[in-house]
């Protein structure tokens, strides 16, 4: 059981987080405490900043500082935050002209470098033009590997885009109209090419170098906060969405 100085932290994180400033403010009466008795125009700034570490997602120890709470007990929290996320993202499939491609995700290590790298986790995603994305982390990128989650998301009679990787050979006998962009003369032929995954790719790579490193095991619910990122729009729908999936999580 948690002691009462460790209830009364992590409640008020969840105040902050969840409830916003009107919740919050009733709250204060029911603790007691020199942490929660603050003047009221610090605690209105103080539940917007973490507001905005949310929405933008800074790592647990830069909303640690913004909140005003242990470093570990943020990180916890957000990565209850991930587990959410993934158990509810929407099933949906893609259609139209849809971008696929693989990515390698991982440390800086010496030796072989992109397809086949050794110690990286091996990641597939669709995106869907103009529209969403979906990720898959994949123990290898073969045929027998990428196909079957293509035909599963994408809908026949679809443009899938690729690079000219032996794996999507297949493409060509199936029921897809089958795209490539050959790399190694140019990124981009008019419409045919995948810069819109590999804008992905980058974006993702670039949020979760700033976690000096993510265990194998969470990389999961990591990719999968990306992947809701992306397809969820601004801050505000990423805000009221969470909200609603967290208030429907307790029912």
């Amino acid at each position: 059981l948690l002691d009462r100085t460790s209830l009364r932290v992590i409640t008020h994180l969840c105040v902050h987080i969840y409830l916003g400033a009107e919740v919050a403010k009733t709250m204060k009466t029911v603790y007691n405490s020199n942490y929660v008795h603050k003047k009221k125009s610090s605690f209105a700034e103080k539940t917007k900043q973490a507001f905005g570490a949310l929405c933008s997602w800074d790592d647990g120890k830069a909303a640690a500082e913004i909140i005003g709470v242990q470093p570990n007990t943020a990180i916890r929290f957000y990565m209850r935050l991930r587990f959410l996320i993934a158990s509810q993202l929407p099933s949906y499939e893609l259609n139209g002209e849809v971008e696929a491609d693989e990515s390698y995700f991982g440390g800086i290590r010496k030796g072989k470098r992109g397809r086949g790298a050794a110690g990286k986790v091996a990641v597939f995603g669709l995106l869907k033009r103009g529209g969403k994305v979906f990720t898959a982390i994949v123990p290898n990128a073969r045929t027998e590997t990428l196909l079957p989650i293509i035909e599963e998301r994408v809908t026949p009679d679809s443009i899938v885009y690729t690079d000219t990787f032996k794996a999507y050979n297949a493409l060509d006998v199936t029921e897809f109209h089958h795209m490539r962009i050959n790399h190694s003369k140019l990124f981009a032929d008019r419409g045919n090419h995948i810069n819109g995954i590999e804008n992905f790719w980058n974006q993702a790579k670039r949020h979760l170098r700033r976690f000096n490193g993510i265990k194998p095991n969470n990389f999961h619910w990591f990719l999968k906060e990306c992947e809701w990122r992306f397809n969820g729009g601004n801050h505000q729908n990423l805000y009221k969405q969470l909200k609603y999936w967290h208030s429907k999580s307790k029912h």
